[in-house]
């Protein structure tokens, strides 16, 4: 806390106190001299985290795990709009980490706070302009999110985003799970995740001052990053998922460990690393560096990171521009045939898991219309064309293999 007399901390305003708020953006916030100010509407979460002042974050390493204790943050309930509003009013830098689905319902309040800010002033010292440090798996989402709050604001207000507030899109690359019920009895604030320290931004999107956060990093060809992000990590987390759930594994490292799984796995990575150095001219030593670390990351028993978490929404993990669909044109586009992000794709399309509302709806959806319908509508890959025969051969023996 600070000193009697001194200076309050600059507040980092962080909308979604989960795997990647809690488990990533506070530790930098925190280790950067921000008061960490989480929204969130998990009632228990919203009660710990008042009453403590802090949260705790366990670093599960492959060589190693350890404890920190993240802190002073607050929390504010997503639920009370002008709470909301008067700390978006306040706040020096903003980050969203809400998942993809709930960006629009985080703009009204986004909206009203920037209203206060730009027309009241209030706090006086506060400036006018703000980034907002966007964290979600979703190619567009400074366009989704500036959109939504443009048509929060009044008319008089919008030509202030232009030259007050920075959308500035985040490649999220550190792995963490959603605490178990066990986690959560010992400690409603414990978070666990990998230790991985490292946030690239678009250097391109802020406005005024770059803050200063430990372990970002404004980059430009920031596209380059994003697509590196979607199409290796994203790509290869599903398929570790997606595959590892039809050989009946529970954890990452265990699905990695099988060599049906792991061969499939370097095929597609193989087939992505290949295109994305043809696109964006990465040195390809370098390149396979990066995967084979990411690979051991993926590896990591510490973690336990589940296969369910890695394959969960499958009807957004298989849209014609994400992680497996969109993968598999970029290799189509460098003249070259996706054979194992293909089972990555069948992978998906078979995908069971009661639990998953999304792989309940596309299961519904494959028995009342048919896997070739569902393909092309969801996928948009036609039966006929080469990756649609690809898909469909592979999702026959998956189902062959199942039975």
């Amino acid at each position: 806390m600070a000193d009697c007399g001194s200076s309050p901390q600059p507040r980092a305003l962080v909308f979604g106190a989960g795997s990647v708020g809690r488990g990533f953006l506070g530790q930098l916030f925190s280790e950067s001299g921000y008061e960490v100010v989480f929204v969130d509407v998990d009632d228990a979460l919203l009660a710990a985290l008042t009453a403590r002042g802090a949260y705790t974050l366990r670093l599960a390493g492959v060589t190693g795990v350890r404890e920190l204790e993240i802190g002073p943050v607050s929390a504010v309930d997503g639920r009370d709009s002008d709470a909301v509003a008067a700390e978006v009013a306040q706040a020096a830098v903003i980050a969203t980490a809400v998942g993809v689905r709930a960006l629009g319902a985080i703009a009204k309040p986004i909206a009203q706070g920037l209203l206060v800010r730009w027309e009241q002033r209030e706090p006086a010292d506060v400036p006018a302009e703000v980034n907002v440090i966007i964290c979600e798996n979703l190619h567009d989402a400074p366009e989704v999110l500036g959109g939504s709050i443009q048509e929060a604001l009044p008319e008089r207000a919008r030509p202030s985003m232009a030259a007050h507030l920075g959308l500035v899109p985040a490649v999220i690359a550190r792995m963490s799970p959603v605490p178990t019920a066990a986690q959560r009895a010992e400690d409603p604030t414990l978070i666990v995740a990998e230790p991985y320290k490292v946030l690239p931004v678009d250097r391109d999107a802020f406005v005024g001052n770059i803050p200063s956060i430990v372990g970002m990093h404004a980059v430009a060809r920031f596209e380059a990053y994003t697509d590196r992000k979607l199409y290796i990590h994203n790509a290869g987390h599903a398929l570790l998922g997606y595959l590892g759930a039809a050989r009946g594994h529970t954890y990452g490292y265990e699905a990695i460990e099988d060599d049906w799984v792991r061969q499939r796995l370097y095929e597609g990575l193989a087939e992505s690393a290949r295109a994305l150095v043809a696109m964006h001219g990465f040195e390809p030593v370098s390149f396979q560096e990066h995967i084979d670390y990411l690979l051991v990351r993926f590896a990591n028993r510490a973690l336990a990171d589940p296969v369910s978490r890695l394959a969960r929404d499958p009807l957004r993990k298989l849209r014609p521009d994400d992680r497996l669909v969109g993968s598999a044109r970029l290799v189509e586009r460098c003249g070259m045939r996706p054979e194992g992000l293909a089972w990555g794709i069948a992978g998906a399309l078979a995908y069971v898991n009661p639990e998953d509302e999304h792989a309940v709806a596309l299961q519904q959806q494959v028995r009342e219309q048919g896997v070739t319908a569902v393909l092309e509508e969801v996928c948009r890959i036609e039966a006929g064309e080469a990756l649609g025969e690809l898909v469909r051969a592979r999702y026959a023996q998956l189902n062959e293999a199942g039975r």
